[in-house]
Parts: C-alpha cells; structure tokens; sequence
C-alpha cells in the first residue's frame, strides 16, 4: 500500500507540475477508492483544489481529514486558513482558533492571525490587542506583529504613543519596510510634537 501511495503522490505531483490539476485530482481520488482513510493523499488533494478554486471540494477534503483524525493541526490550520475569509464562517472559523490557540499556545503565527481575524471579521479591538500582545512575547523581533499590533493601536484603539512605540520597532527590526517607515513619518507629524503628543489628543485615548 505504501508503494502505490508513492507511486500516487509522484504521478500526481507530476501532473500539477505540468499544470494538469484535474488529472493530479483524478489520480489522488483513484488512490482513494481502495484507501480512503488516508490523510496524506487527501491533504493534498485538498492543496491542489484550492489551488483550482475548488473550494468545495477541498473543504470536503479537510472536514473527512479531521473527522478520522480529529487531532489532525495541520487541517485545522488549513480550514481556518480558507474559512476566515468568509464571515458567514465566523462562529466556526473562531472555534478552530480556540482550539489551535489551546493546543499550540507557542504558535507565534496563529496568535497573530487569530488576532487579525478578531479584529477584521469580529471587530473585536480589545481580543486583537490581547492576541497581539502574546505574539509578540513569543516573537518580539518579529517586525510584522509590531507593525500589525501599530495599525491595531492607531487606527482603532487611538492609543497614538503605544502604537508609536510598535511602529519604531518594526521599523527598527526591518529598516527595508517602507510601509512601517511611512506610516510612522506620517503619525509624528500629524499626532505628535517632538516625543510628545499635540494637545488635543489625550481625549482619543481608550482605556
């Protein structure tokens, strides 16, 4: 069985390679028929449908996935990876992070995208924030959760000083990106004066 696993996986492989994504398709659903319960072979099968924007199908894929093996991560990151693009999705998109979060609570990554999820598709600022800031104590010379945790800080929590801070270490962390360098030249110039905020401001704080 292991051999026509292989022997499955390289024809399919093959296939993609050469851009015949239904051929790799048929070729992992015939392997299926005489071992259905095998999740390499519908991992992939679930790559290349999303691949071919056969959602369905590989929803399909990943649900069957999880249903023999409910402990299965990788799966789990991949449906909430597809499911949270879509807020009709929200209430089973915020359970597989629950899960994710309780069975990985080291993963840097899924910490910060749970909290981009929280607050894109739950406008919830405060659950972000928490998100964010466990994240970055996971990884904080990571200049993309600072730069995220800025946005979060400026544009929805108003707290200008503390997102000042986040964007200054993603810049510092990486001088390449511009979008950090830009936002921060613009938030000083409109927000601050010098290392102080302009009056006016302490009104926009949330506690």
């Amino acid at each position: 069985m292991e051999n026509q696993e292989f022997e499955a996986i390289k024809k399919a492989k093959k296939q993609k390679d050469a851009g015949n994504f239904q051929g790799a398709l048929d070729t992992l659903e015939k392997y299926l028929l005489i071992d259905p319960y095998n999740i390499k072979i519908r991992m992939f099968a679930s790559q290349i449908a999303f691949s071919m924007k056969k959602d369905s199908y590989g929803l399909l894929q990943l649900y069957a996935i999880i249903d023999f093996d409910p402990d299965n991560i990788d799966a789990r990151k991949c449906l909430v990876t597809v499911l949270k693009k879509n807020k009709r999705y929200n209430k089973e998109t915020e359970e597989l992070y629950k899960y994710l979060i309780e069975h990985c609570p080291n993963d840097a990554d899924i910490l910060n995208n749970y909290a981009i999820f929280c607050k894109m598709q739950l406008i919830d600022f405060k659950r972000a924030a928490e998100m964010y800031e466990k994240a970055i104590s996971l990884k904080p010379n990571n200049a993309d959760y600072h730069l995220n945790y800025a946005i979060l800080l400026i544009k929805d929590l108003k707290n200008f000083v503390k997102g000042r801070e986040h964007l200054e270490k993603a810049v510092k962390l990486n001088p390449a990106n511009i979008l950090a360098k830009d936002a921060l030249t613009r938030l000083i110039k409109k927000k601050f004066d010098g290392n102080n905020l302009k009056k006016g401001l302490f009104s926009c704080f949330k506690k």
